[in-house]
């Protein structure tokens, strides 16, 4: 089934909504501040993140600049298999993502999530809030400079919208 055109991507480009074939957002989620973020079926995003979603620590999280964090369904599968008590949420992301190649996920990549148009910024230095997610609390597991490949990303909000459970997923790297 052929979805609307995609215009952001290219002209020529086209929504295919194929379902289990694409990659679609497996789970939102967001917290009055800190972790784990809870879910939720929809929120609504904009340039500066997710409505009713606050981080406690505004000097390393949130912000035009990682208005959002996302990160691997298939990742945190992978260490739920290592014995991670890891779950979507956890570990402080905004958005969980199945059926993306996560090695692509890299700053400069732009990202559709659903209708919400986004470019990734940086990966997402881990820190001790997030401990409790990990086998002997070691978090540093998901960071980019230990273990490249298995690190949240930020993002920057070029166009915000509702996005939801479900949503579709496209990846155009820079």
């Amino acid at each position: 089934m052929l979805g609307p055109e995609c215009p952001w991507f290219s002209p020529s480009y086209l929504c295919i909504q194929v379902p289990n074939l694409m990659p679609y957002i497996a789970s939102v989620q967001r917290s009055d501040g800190g972790v784990p973020k809870l879910p939720v079926e929809r929120a609504l995003v904009s340039e500066q993140g997710m409505e009713w979603d606050w981080q406690s620590n505004r000097k390393h999280h949130g912000g035009p600049e990682r208005a959002l964090c996302l990160y691997s369904q298939e990742l945190i599968d992978q260490l739920v298999l290592e014995g991670h008590p890891i779950y979507p949420g956890a570990v402080g992301e905004n958005v969980t993502i199945s059926g993306v190649d996560w090695r692509e996920m890299q700053p400069g990549v732009r990202v559709l999530l659903g209708p919400v148009q986004c470019v990734i910024t940086a990966f997402a230095d881990p820190c001790n809030t997030i401990r409790d997610a990990f086998l002997d609390q070691r978090f540093v597991r998901i960071s980019d400079k230990v273990n490249p490949g298995w690190s949240r990303v930020y993002v920057r909000v070029e166009h915000g919208a509702a996005l939801a459970v479900g949503d579709l997923v496209l990846v155009k790297p820079s």
